[in-house]
């Protein structure tokens, strides 16, 4: 039997908000906070704040690892951002901040990796993806550049197996007609299928297919009937789970109302491959709005680990 780890983040004017918060959930649809709601690890350095969480776990060395992206609005907004999300996206960071683990509750103190150049904006929402045909993960984001003037963006990857080196970023995906961000990669049955935020043309959700994880990756229309039915504009961050029973549930983070309205919705499907999910919000309970983030399956051992450690200590010992 197999558990799930939700990592996220709180939408909050606070600085505690956002900082790395845990979920847990036994079947995928019931969760429940950790830690009583509060953070379980701290950014101290950086912009103070992180955002956009993925986790992973090492297929050679079985360790853990968090990565962040480098942003508190909370602090950075009203200060070097002067309340513009240009500013943020052209001078925000260019680092991720990563922690790590053996156990989910012994972690690493925070730190930064710088990914490519300056000539990249502001680094967004990381994911990882292992790449079985390279044997190696797939670290890919969104990001503004100079070579268009830190117009739309583009989901770019770089290579690495040990989190420690990462190769020269490349493109993976760009879309002609608007910027993209918030990627998420998927595989089934030897298939890559990848989440991303139109910004426009739809303002909505998009599902794109390959059979590499690099790409490249068409899109599915199938998925497009499934989202005709969900306001444009208002959802972002992507991020899926592969339940006990072979059914995915999808989950789009809401951003219509201000503050705690805000969190994710979920939908389900049979199969990445059909792209047909159906919303299901009454089949599933959140503590909260989890903003946001990325879910891991977990063995039981590691649920209850995770459940009644005590987290007072910011899980730094």
């Amino acid at each position: 039997m197999q558990a799930y780890l939700f990592v996220h983040f709180k939408e909050k004017t606070t600085p505690d908000g956002e900082q790395v918060y845990f979920g847990l959930s036994r079947d995928g649809f019931h969760w429940e906070e950790v830690n009583c709601g509060a953070p379980v690890l701290w950014a101290y350095f950086g912009d103070k704040g992180v955002r956009d969480f993925t986790i992973v776990r090492c297929e050679e060395s079985g360790r853990f690892f968090i990565f962040a992206t480098d942003l508190s609005l909370a602090y950075g907004m009203r200060n070097q951002y002067h309340n513009l999300w240009q500013e943020i996206s052209r001078y925000g960071s260019k680092n991720f901040s990563v922690w790590e683990s053996e156990n989910l509750v012994d972690w690493t103190q925070q730190r930064l990796v710088k990914i490519g150049t300056d000539d990249f904006g502001c680094l967004w929402a990381p994911d990882i993806i292992y790449d079985k045909e390279n044997q190696d993960y797939l670290l890919h984001w969104s990001s503004s550049h100079m070579e268009n003037q830190y117009g739309a963006k583009k989901i770019y990857y770089s290579r690495t197996k040990d989190f420690e080196h990462f190769s020269e970023p490349a493109v993976l995906y760009r879309k002609e007609d608007s910027g993209v961000i918030d990627s998420a990669i998927y595989e089934e049955g030897g298939m890559y299928y990848l989440f991303v935020k139109s910004e426009e043309n739809p303002a909505k959700i998009i599902m794109l297919t390959s059979d590499h994880a690099a790409g490249p990756y068409k899109r599915m229309e199938a998925f497009d009937q499934s989202m005709e039915g969900v306001e444009s504009g208002l959802y972002e961050a992507p991020t899926a789970v592969r339940l006990e029973d072979g059914r995915w549930c999808l989950f789009l983070d809401y951003y219509g109302v201000p503050g705690a309205g805000q969190g994710y919705v979920p939908f389900v499907a049979d199969s990445l491959k059909s792209g047909k999910f159906v919303r299901s919000d009454q089949a599933f309970d959140f503590p909260y709005g989890f903003k946001h983030g990325t879910i891991l399956k977990i063995t039981m051992e590691e649920y209850e680990r995770i459940k009644t450690h005590d987290w007072s200590d910011k899980g730094y010992r």
